[in-house]
């Protein structure tokens, strides 16, 4: 009886430890399966949120081709992550479905000229920064404003839920803010005169004066922001998060977005050494642009 015991006891002990191993092996195929960085690579495909609408970061040009400097970014970021800088895919977004593409999974992450602030960690992870840029005013060249103080009581064009309208209404409170859905649509209006100056950020207007020598961007920056690329809060983008944040460094440290800068924004005015006292306030990356 004893022995009889003894048997039927092994037996359960065996299936408990052989299902033991089988939850633990689902578990973990699960956790395959909702890794983004692990579905990106068995679909051998990238899949990156861009603006259209955007020069000199993303646009589509005379030919029809999509362009700049977060496109040229993105392909540079497949090769690195994926052998080949053609395996990206592109998806267009604006600053008002960005961040719900993103969290639907429609897009892996967003490269589109794509503030860092408070806010949006509260809902998007950020990678490190790419690019420092600033809150610029554009005038046209023939304008007597001179600064933002300025811009009190003037029609100032800006676009809607974006840095530039939250930082304008509170660098000029008394100015008044006409808001557009997208930046070409504000260019429209200060072309046809329908206001007297248009705020955004720097790199941005840079754009627009490319084409365009009748307006000009007055030399005051009155903020400094940061481009980053976000993914989706939860921890299933952990993994690509932290893949991207070493290219990105590595990007910075071999001159790539040096490079990238000057490629695509050539009248920039991006301050290198607040970028770097950002980084290197941040534990994980702390010292690692000093010599940089």
């Amino acid at each position: 009886m004893v022995q009889k015991e003894k048997t039927m006891f092994k037996k359960a002990l065996i299936c408990f430890i052989m299902l033991g191993l089988t939850v633990f092996a689902g578990c973990k195929n699960i956790k395959k399966e909702n890794d983004q960085l692990t579905a990106i690579k068995e679909r051998g495909r990238l899949i990156v949120g861009v603006k259209y609408d955007s020069k000199p970061f993303g646009y589509v040009d005379e030919k029809g081709k999509l362009q700049g400097y977060d496109i040229e970014l993105a392909h540079l970021i497949a090769k690195q992550l994926l052998g080949n800088e053609k395996k990206v895919s592109f998806k267009q977004v604006n600053q008002h479905n960005r961040i719900s593409r993103l969290n639907s999974g429609e897009v892996d992450m967003l490269i589109a000229t794509m503030t860092v602030t408070p806010q949006r960690n509260n809902i998007v992870k950020f990678s490190v920064p790419y690019y420092t840029t600033g809150q610029a005013v554009m005038v046209r060249k023939t304008s007597s404003i001179r600064s933002i103080g300025e811009l009190n009581d003037k029609k100032v064009i800006t676009v809607l839920n974006t840095t530039g309208e939250k930082n304008l209404r509170y660098f000029a409170p008394e100015a008044i803010v006409q808001g557009y859905r997208t930046y070409e649509d504000g260019f429209k209006a200060l072309q046809n005169k329908q206001a007297e100056a248009m705020t955004a950020d720097e790199a941005l207007l840079v754009g627009f004066t490319l084409d365009n020598n009748a307006f000009k961007i007055l030399p005051q920056r009155y903020t400094n922001e940061y481009y980053a690329i976000a993914f989706r809060k939860d921890s299933s983008s952990d993994s690509l998060k932290n893949d991207i944040d070493t290219i990105l460094l590595s990007f910075r440290k071999d001159g790539t977005l040096n490079r990238l800068k000057h490629k695509w924004i050539p009248t920039s005015f991006e301050n290198e050494t607040k970028m770097k006292k950002l980084l290197n306030e941040t534990p994980r990356y702390k010292g690692k642009f000093n010599k940089i």
